[in-house]
């Protein structure tokens, strides 16, 4: 035995296999019996067909139940200042791959403005031929499009990059949600403005300057011409209207890019020939590499997955199957395939997808699992449309160092115990 192996486990004899197996067997077929013999029993009437259920209309605007109270957002850390702060969205809470309005991330730099829709204005000026003033109105009227797109941080995950944090799904990737969002094409709204200066077309170098409401006035410089086709300005998210911490009334989705630059409460958007290096592009949402250099207006979040059940909080109570679920997505168009594995990365199968991947939106999968009790390791992989391959975090820290907190999104594991306890570890 070479040193550092564990000793092995002496196999048990023919003759106790033999004993055990029949135990095991006649275990089972005594809980079928029992089993089967309950389902022989008069059905018995649960107390909620007794009496009358609640009346119609007792909550107008429809809550979960009670009994899901703990399915909220929840906030990875404690902030300095009550404006400045992140809620989390509860990822292995949820099915499908539609995130409920009341649990959307939030990520705000100044706090949620209370914003009158009736008085607010959208102003699109700079080198366009016609400036204009839109009311709420006016974009009402306007051709609507709705579209399914995720939402992604930048900096969601950045608890990872030093290894394993210990926290739970929700915390670790929960600066993630999913809508239907509806709304006018930028395309649309350029249009109603006569449409970019004749110069700047023809530079084709046109960037577009995008302005929030709130106490931060949240700016970001877009290119236009990577943006031009897919970004829609909204106001109504999975059919009501926006929420007050989701951009009401007014905000731009850029499918695919980075959380920030989807940017809430929006009021202006300017057409200029250059990004105006603006705080949240300089000071903020840049990442530092190993040798010194910034990496700036990095805008697409690349292919990423997570295992969402089993993951950390969750414990398995009993031996046998399980599925192993999660949701994978990418900035740079649709997911191809996601690959797991339980054995650490040792080996891996392909998963099943749930539908046809959607443009820039969360795709679930599914694979079969059997827990037989030893220690398992899960992970998920995800390979996109353009044929990229999620990393490991190694091959991450290789590429870009350790002094980034943005746009992590490598391969992530969760250790099974024996217990069945799950931890990220």
């Amino acid at each position: 035995m070479s040193p550092g192996q564990t000793p092995s486990r002496p196999l048990p004899s023919p003759g106790r296999r033999r004993l055990l197996g029949r135990l095991a067997a006649g275990s089972l077929v005594a809980s079928q019996a029992a089993a089967a013999s309950e389902l022989l029993k008069p059905l018995e009437i649960a107390p909620s067909s007794r009496v009358p259920g609640a009346p119609v209309l007792e909550h107008p605007y429809g809550v979960p139940s009670p009994r899901e109270a703990t399915v909220v957002r929840r906030s990875a850390r404690a902030w300095p200042l009550p404006g400045a702060a992140s809620s989390m969205t509860p990822l292995a809470d949820l099915y499908g791959t539609i995130t409920p309005n009341g649990l959307v991330y939030e990520r705000h730099h100044g706090g949620v403005p209370d914003i009158d829709p009736d008085q607010h204005r959208l102003t699109i000026h700079g080198l366009v031929r016609t400036p204009k003033l839109f009311t709420m109105d006016d974009l009402l009227r306007l051709p609507a499009q709705s579209a399914i797109h995720f939402l992604e941080c930048s900096g969601n995950t950045g608890s990872e990059w030093n290894g394993p944090s210990g926290l739970p799904v929700q915390l670790t990737h929960g600066l993630l949600s999913c809508c239907e969002w509806t709304g006018v094409r930028l395309s649309t709204l350029l249009e109603e403005v006569g449409g970019v200066s004749a110069l700047t077309r023809a530079q084709r170098g046109a960037w577009l300057l995008a302005e929030g409401a709130d106490a931060a006035a949240m700016t970001r410089s877009l290119p236009l011409e990577r943006i031009l086709e897919r970004a829609l300005v909204v106001y109504a998210q999975n059919g009501e209207r926006l929420r007050p911490e989701n951009g009401y009334p007014l905000r731009l989705i850029v499918p695919g890019f980075e959380g920030n630059t989807n940017v809430k409460w929006l009021r202006r958007l300017k057409v200029v020939d250059a990004p105006l290096q603006t705080r949240e592009e300089t000071s903020k949402y840049t990442s530092l590499l190993a040798n010194g250099t910034a990496r700036q207006f990095v805008f697409e979040m690349d292919a990423k997955s997570v295992i969402t059940r089993p993951s950390p909080g969750h414990r398995l109570t009993t031996h046998g199957y399980y599925p192993i679920s999660g949701i994978a997505w990418s900035g740079r168009g649709t997911i191809r395939k996601v690959e797991v594995s339980t054995d650490g990365g040792a080996s891996w199968r392909l998963a099943r997808l749930d539908g046809v991947p959607a443009d820039r939106a969360l795709t679930r999968f599914e694979a079969d699992w059997r827990w037989d009790g030893a220690p398992a390791a899960l992970l998920s992989r995800a390979t996109d449309s353009t044929g990229y391959v999620q990393p490991t975090r190694e091959q991450l820290v290789a590429a870009r160092g350790l002094n980034s907190q943005y746009h992590y999104n490598a391969i992530q594991q969760w250790r099974v115990q024996a217990d069945g306890e799950v931890r990220n570890a």
